[in-house]
Formats: C-alpha cells, sequence, structure tokens
C-alpha cells in the first residue's frame, strides 16, 4: 500500500476525534442509567462502549487514507479493545482506568529494553519524518521513557484518589496537554542535534 501524508487537520481529527467524542459522550450522559436489553449500565460504561468502535474505525480510516499505520497505533488500538471490553462486559471501570497506565509501562519499557541494547526504537518509528543525530535521539528516548513513566505514575495517582469526572478531565485533556508540553521542552534538543542536511550543506 502506497503512503500518502495526511494533512494536518485530518491527522489531529482522526488522533483526538475518538477522544473528544468520549469526553463528549461521557459529560452528556455521566449521571444517566441507560438500559440496553434488559441490563442497567452507567454512562461511563456507555462512553466507553462508544470510544471503543470510534477509535477502530479511525485508526483504521487514517490507515486507508495514508497507506501506513504505526506499531504504537496498533498496540494502543489492542489494549483500548481488551480493557475497555472488560470495562463494558463486567461493568467495571477500573479496567479502562489503567488502561493508559499499561500503555505508558508498555512504551517506556520497549524504549527502555532499547536503551539497554545500545539502540533508540524512537529513532526507528520516528526517524523518517524527524532528522536529528543519533546522540539527539539516544538522549530524546531516555527522555520519554522517563517521561513516559512518569505519566503512568500520574494516571495511577488520579484515578485512585480523584473522582471518574476528573479523571477523564486528566485523560482528555491533561495527558496531551502534558504531551505537548514536554516536546515543546525538548527545543533546544531539537536544535541542537537536528537539521543534519543543513550542517551538513
Amino acid at each position: 500500500m502506497s503512503q500518502k501524508p495526511l494533512s494536518p487537520a485530518i491527522k489531529n481529527l482522526l488522533e483526538y476525534g475518538p477522544l473528544i467524542a468520549f469526553f463528549v459522550i461521557y459529560f452528556l450522559i455521566k449521571d444517566d442509567t441507560i438500559t440496553i436489553m434488559g441490563a442497567d449500565y452507567s454512562g461511563f460504561i456507555v462512553a466507553t462502549a462508544v470510544f471503543i468502535p470510534i477509535l477502530v474505525a479511525s485508526t483504521g480510516l487514517g490507515w486507508a487514507l495514508s497507506g501506513e499505520i504505526s506499531k504504537m497505533q496498533v498496540v494502543t488500538v489492542v489494549l483500548v479493545v481488551v480493557f475497555g471490553g472488560l470495562t463494558v462486559f463486567l461493568q467495571d471501570e477500573r479496567f479502562f482506568k489503567i488502561k493508559p497506565t499499561m500503555i505508558y509501562l508498555l512504551f517506556a519499557g520497549i524504549l527502555g529494553f532499547g536503551l539497554w541494547r545500545g539502540t533508540s526504537y524512537l529513532e526507528t518509528v520516528m526517524g523518517a519524518n524527524l532528522k536529528m543525530e543519533r546522540a539527539g535521539w539516544m538522549i530524546l528516548t531516555k527522555r520519554m521513557t522517563w517521561f513516559f513513566l512518569g505519566l503512568a505514575v500520574a494516571n495511577e495517582a488520579i484515578w485512585r484518589t480523584q473522582s471518574t469526572e476528573t479523571w477523564v478531565m486528566f485523560k482528555t485533556f491533561g495527558l496531551t496537554v502534558a504531551t505537548f508540553a514536554f516536546l515543546m521542552s525538548q527545543y533546544k534538543l531539537f536544535a541542537l542535534y537536528g537539521d543534519l542536511d543543513d550542517k551538513d550543506a
């Protein structure tokens, strides 16, 4: 399948659309009890049930339009289906709430394993779109590993000590803002080790 880069608008819509849909649906029905085929479900469970197919469809559409799908996207979808499915089937919010923890621990573990082997798996995934010296990739990978671990700890702290409403706000906006802030904080690293073509010119 040939690769066709998506426009930034379409890419952001496919990436953040499912999350925003979950947020909106949850806050519209968070205090309701929905009866489906004789069984009662909370607003959170219903929002989770709706989020799963939206995410799968969004990921599939992105694949169809761009001709590529990252391993991180595949892992994320699988974990959402598994933990989201357990949440709906068992009507237990905890499974969906620990899903981000599992994703971030998995990513941190993969990056950490690569560092242990002396390589940057982050470069393998992003190297085609971001040109940077190997030393820069190693530094960024170390920082990203710790960042993912920090997000995992933060998610555990939030869902275990705060209300479901607070956790939904954290998942929708907190994690997104934290990721954006982290990437922005790496500006000096990108400036120091990036733009290889310009340095070789």
